[in-house]
């Protein structure tokens, strides 16, 4: 890494936004693999957003929030549990897991792939309507081509 961590945000590299986004297009996908369980996947876009404290023409992070639901209510746990163990077997470090502080408690697991420069929070929303997993990625910091500026989207 050329450039040290930014309030604790890991530079990811040099890219286009739109490449950035196909990155994280494809560790989303690794992490739906791991599930383990059958169940659909929303249909989310990534999105950028700022880097905290630099350029934001030149700067940006992208991140990728999407849902789970299991064609079962009871695989909930079951993927949830596979997240925690196949994980880190795939280069992530599991760096928080337990209730949140919501009202009902959700089980959470946070993991930071250092390779990638991702970290993914995982909230199992078993009281939702449906009942289902919702992750959100984010991105370390990326910085674009000279020449070029960020693309949003």
């Amino acid at each position: 890494m050329t450039e040290e961590k930014s309030d604790g945000v890991p530079f990811a590299g040099t890219s286009a936004s739109l490449d950035a986004a196909d990155t994280m297009q494809k560790v989303s996908s690794e992490i739906y693999d791991l599930l383990g369980v059958k169940g659909k996947a929303s249909k989310n876009l990534p999105g950028v957003m700022d880097c905290s404290g630099k350029d934001t023409k030149t700067y940006f992070r992208i991140f990728h929030p999407w849902a789970f639901t299991p064609a079962s209510a009871s695989d909930l746990d079951k993927a949830m549990e596979r997240l925690k163990s196949e994980l880190p077997k795939h280069g992530w470090e599991i760096v928080e897991y337990g209730p949140n502080n919501s009202k009902n408690r959700s089980i959470t697991l946070t993991a930071d792939n250092a390779k990638k420069k991702v970290s993914v929070n995982v909230t199992n929303m078993a009281k939702g309507d449906p009942p289902m997993l919702s992750l959100d990625l984010a991105s370390g910091c990326y910085k674009v081509p000279d020449g070029e500026e960020v693309q949003r989207f």
